[in-house]
Protein backbone atom coordinates (compact mmCIF):
# COMPACT_ATOMS: atom_id res chain seq x y z
CA UNK A 1 0.00 0.00 0.00
CA UNK A 2 1.67 3.25 -1.10
CA UNK A 3 1.44 6.62 0.68
CA UNK A 4 -1.48 7.90 -1.42
CA UNK A 5 -3.50 4.73 -0.83
CA UNK A 6 -2.78 4.88 2.92
CA UNK A 7 -3.82 8.57 3.00
CA UNK A 8 -7.10 7.88 1.22
CA UNK A 9 -7.84 4.98 3.55
CA UNK A 10 -8.16 7.38 6.51
CA UNK A 11 -11.74 8.55 7.25
CA UNK A 12 -10.53 12.09 8.09
CA UNK A 13 -8.79 12.35 4.72
CA UNK A 14 -11.92 11.26 2.88
CA UNK A 15 -13.98 13.82 4.81
CA UNK A 16 -11.48 16.58 3.96
CA UNK A 17 -11.53 15.67 0.26
CA UNK A 18 -15.32 15.59 0.26
CA UNK A 19 -15.47 19.04 1.89
CA UNK A 20 -12.97 20.45 -0.61
CA UNK A 21 -15.00 19.11 -3.53
CA UNK A 22 -18.16 20.59 -2.04
CA UNK A 23 -16.67 24.04 -1.43
CA UNK A 24 -14.34 24.14 -4.42
CA UNK A 25 -16.77 25.10 -7.20
CA UNK A 26 -18.43 27.82 -5.13
CA UNK A 27 -15.13 29.49 -4.34
CA UNK A 28 -13.43 29.44 -7.73
CA UNK A 29 -15.08 32.43 -9.35
CA UNK A 30 -17.91 34.88 -8.98
CA UNK A 31 -19.55 33.44 -12.11
CA UNK A 32 -20.04 30.14 -10.25
CA UNK A 33 -22.74 31.86 -8.16
CA UNK A 34 -24.89 32.30 -11.26
CA UNK A 35 -27.45 29.57 -11.88
CA UNK A 36 -27.10 28.83 -15.61
CA UNK A 37 -29.07 26.59 -17.96
CA UNK A 38 -29.07 26.33 -21.74
CA UNK A 39 -30.73 24.52 -24.61
CA UNK A 40 -29.85 24.36 -28.28
CA UNK A 41 -30.63 22.89 -31.68
CA UNK A 42 -28.42 19.79 -31.91
CA UNK A 43 -28.37 19.92 -35.72
CA UNK A 44 -26.62 23.32 -35.82
CA UNK A 45 -22.89 23.60 -36.61
CA UNK A 46 -22.00 26.32 -34.10
CA UNK A 47 -18.34 26.28 -35.15
CA UNK A 48 -19.34 27.69 -38.53
CA UNK A 49 -20.61 30.93 -36.96
CA UNK A 50 -18.01 33.72 -37.25
CA UNK A 51 -20.00 36.98 -37.29
CA UNK A 52 -22.89 38.35 -35.25
CA UNK A 53 -25.21 41.35 -34.90
CA UNK A 54 -27.93 42.45 -32.52
CA UNK A 55 -31.39 41.21 -33.40
CA UNK A 56 -33.25 44.10 -35.09
CA UNK A 57 -36.34 43.86 -32.88
CA UNK A 58 -34.75 43.72 -29.45
CA UNK A 59 -37.49 43.32 -26.78
CA UNK A 60 -37.80 45.77 -23.90
CA UNK A 61 -35.70 45.18 -20.82
CA UNK A 62 -36.76 45.53 -17.19
CA UNK A 63 -36.18 49.32 -17.37
CA UNK A 64 -38.24 49.78 -20.53
CA UNK A 65 -35.33 50.32 -22.96
CA UNK A 66 -34.56 50.25 -25.80
CA UNK A 67 -38.16 50.31 -27.08
CA UNK A 68 -38.64 53.81 -25.65
CA UNK A 69 -36.26 55.17 -28.28
CA UNK A 70 -33.19 55.43 -26.05
CA UNK A 71 -30.92 53.00 -24.27
CA UNK A 72 -31.51 52.31 -20.60
CA UNK A 73 -28.54 51.82 -18.29
CA UNK A 74 -29.23 48.09 -18.23
CA UNK A 75 -29.35 47.95 -22.02
CA UNK A 76 -25.94 49.64 -22.26
CA UNK A 77 -24.51 47.25 -19.68
CA UNK A 78 -25.95 44.20 -21.41
CA UNK A 79 -24.67 45.25 -24.83
CA UNK A 80 -21.18 45.99 -23.50
CA UNK A 81 -20.96 42.68 -21.58
CA UNK A 82 -22.26 40.58 -24.49
CA UNK A 83 -20.01 42.35 -27.03
CA UNK A 84 -16.92 41.79 -24.87
CA UNK A 85 -17.70 38.11 -24.33
CA UNK A 86 -18.47 37.46 -28.01
CA UNK A 87 -15.15 39.10 -28.98
CA UNK A 88 -13.34 36.83 -26.50
CA UNK A 89 -14.92 33.88 -28.29
CA UNK A 90 -13.53 35.07 -31.63
CA UNK A 91 -16.85 36.27 -33.07
CA UNK A 92 -16.87 39.55 -34.99
CA UNK A 93 -19.72 42.06 -34.69
CA UNK A 94 -20.91 43.28 -38.11
CA UNK A 95 -23.50 45.78 -39.36
CA UNK A 96 -25.14 43.49 -41.92
CA UNK A 97 -25.34 39.89 -43.13
CA UNK A 98 -24.26 38.25 -39.84
CA UNK A 99 -24.10 34.50 -39.29
CA UNK A 100 -26.12 34.89 -36.10
CA UNK A 101 -28.30 37.44 -34.35
CA UNK A 102 -28.16 37.96 -30.59
CA UNK A 103 -31.11 39.10 -28.46
CA UNK A 104 -31.60 39.28 -24.72
CA UNK A 105 -34.29 39.80 -22.12
CA UNK A 106 -33.69 40.83 -18.51
CA UNK A 107 -35.85 41.24 -15.44
CA UNK A 108 -35.62 41.56 -11.67
CA UNK A 109 -38.15 39.75 -9.48
CA UNK A 110 -38.84 39.45 -5.77
CA UNK A 111 -38.19 35.90 -4.61
CA UNK A 112 -38.57 33.91 -1.41
CA UNK A 113 -36.40 31.08 -0.14
CA UNK A 114 -37.24 28.69 2.67
CA UNK A 115 -34.16 27.65 4.62
CA UNK A 116 -33.59 23.86 4.48
CA UNK A 117 -31.34 24.06 7.56
CA UNK A 118 -34.01 24.14 10.25
CA UNK A 119 -34.15 21.93 13.31
CA UNK A 120 -37.75 22.66 14.44
CA UNK A 121 -36.61 24.04 17.81
CA UNK A 122 -37.04 27.72 17.01
CA UNK A 123 -33.81 28.52 15.20
CA UNK A 124 -32.10 27.49 11.96
CA UNK A 125 -28.79 25.71 11.72
CA UNK A 126 -25.82 27.75 10.57
CA UNK A 127 -25.33 31.49 10.83
CA UNK A 128 -27.92 34.05 11.83
CA UNK A 129 -30.20 34.67 14.76
CA UNK A 130 -33.91 34.94 15.27
CA UNK A 131 -36.90 33.04 16.57
CA UNK A 132 -39.21 31.53 13.98
CA UNK A 133 -41.49 29.41 16.13
CA UNK A 134 -41.77 25.65 16.39
CA UNK A 135 -42.82 23.97 13.16
CA UNK A 136 -42.22 27.11 11.05
CA UNK A 137 -39.36 27.59 8.62
CA UNK A 138 -37.43 30.86 8.16
CA UNK A 139 -38.14 32.62 4.86
CA UNK A 140 -35.56 34.86 3.21
CA UNK A 141 -36.73 37.62 0.85
CA UNK A 142 -34.33 38.52 -1.97
CA UNK A 143 -34.22 39.98 -5.47
CA UNK A 144 -33.25 37.77 -8.41
CA UNK A 145 -31.94 39.10 -11.70
CA UNK A 146 -32.77 36.82 -14.63
CA UNK A 147 -31.16 37.21 -18.06
CA UNK A 148 -32.03 35.21 -21.17
CA UNK A 149 -29.68 35.36 -24.17
CA UNK A 150 -30.89 34.00 -27.52
CA UNK A 151 -28.71 33.19 -30.50
CA UNK A 152 -30.64 33.07 -33.77
CA UNK A 153 -29.38 31.43 -36.95
CA UNK A 154 -29.62 34.40 -39.35
CA UNK A 155 -29.81 32.29 -42.50
CA UNK A 156 -32.56 29.97 -41.26
CA UNK A 157 -34.19 32.66 -39.06
CA UNK A 158 -34.58 30.10 -36.28
CA UNK A 159 -33.50 29.99 -32.64
CA UNK A 160 -30.24 28.04 -32.43
CA UNK A 161 -29.25 28.46 -28.76
CA UNK A 162 -30.75 29.88 -25.58
CA UNK A 163 -28.92 30.48 -22.31
CA UNK A 164 -30.53 31.57 -19.06
CA UNK A 165 -28.77 32.91 -15.97
CA UNK A 166 -30.13 33.95 -12.59
CA UNK A 167 -28.35 35.51 -9.64
CA UNK A 168 -29.23 37.39 -6.49
CA UNK A 169 -29.00 41.16 -7.01
CA UNK A 170 -29.02 44.10 -4.61
CA UNK A 171 -31.54 46.48 -6.19
CA UNK A 172 -34.48 46.69 -8.59
CA UNK A 173 -32.06 46.71 -11.51
CA UNK A 174 -28.96 44.71 -12.41
CA UNK A 175 -25.83 46.79 -11.82
CA UNK A 176 -22.71 46.71 -14.00
CA UNK A 177 -20.77 44.11 -12.02
CA UNK A 178 -23.82 41.85 -11.73
CA UNK A 179 -24.53 42.21 -15.47
CA UNK A 180 -20.98 41.14 -16.37
CA UNK A 181 -21.15 38.25 -13.90
CA UNK A 182 -24.46 36.92 -15.25
CA UNK A 183 -23.59 37.42 -18.94
CA UNK A 184 -20.21 35.74 -18.53
CA UNK A 185 -21.85 32.86 -16.70
CA UNK A 186 -24.37 32.36 -19.50
CA UNK A 187 -22.00 32.78 -22.46
CA UNK A 188 -19.42 30.64 -20.68
CA UNK A 189 -21.58 27.71 -21.85
CA UNK A 190 -21.49 28.83 -25.52
CA UNK A 191 -20.78 27.25 -27.96
CA UNK A 192 -22.33 24.05 -26.58
CA UNK A 193 -19.86 21.31 -25.73
CA UNK A 194 -22.46 18.55 -25.80
CA UNK A 195 -21.33 15.41 -27.65
CA UNK A 196 -24.33 15.80 -29.91
CA UNK A 197 -23.29 19.29 -31.06
CA UNK A 198 -21.63 19.21 -34.45
CA UNK A 199 -18.02 20.40 -34.67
Amino acid sequence: MNRITRFLARPAALAAIGLALLLGPSGCSTASRVGVTNDFDHSVNFRAFKTWAWYPQQPTDTEGGPAKGYESFLDKRMRAAVSAEMARKGLTEVDKAPDIYVAYSARVEDKQQVSPYYNGLGYPYGYGYGYYGRGMQPITQYKAGTVVIDIIDARRKELAWRGTGQAQVDQNTINEAETVRIVNGILGTYPPQDNNARR
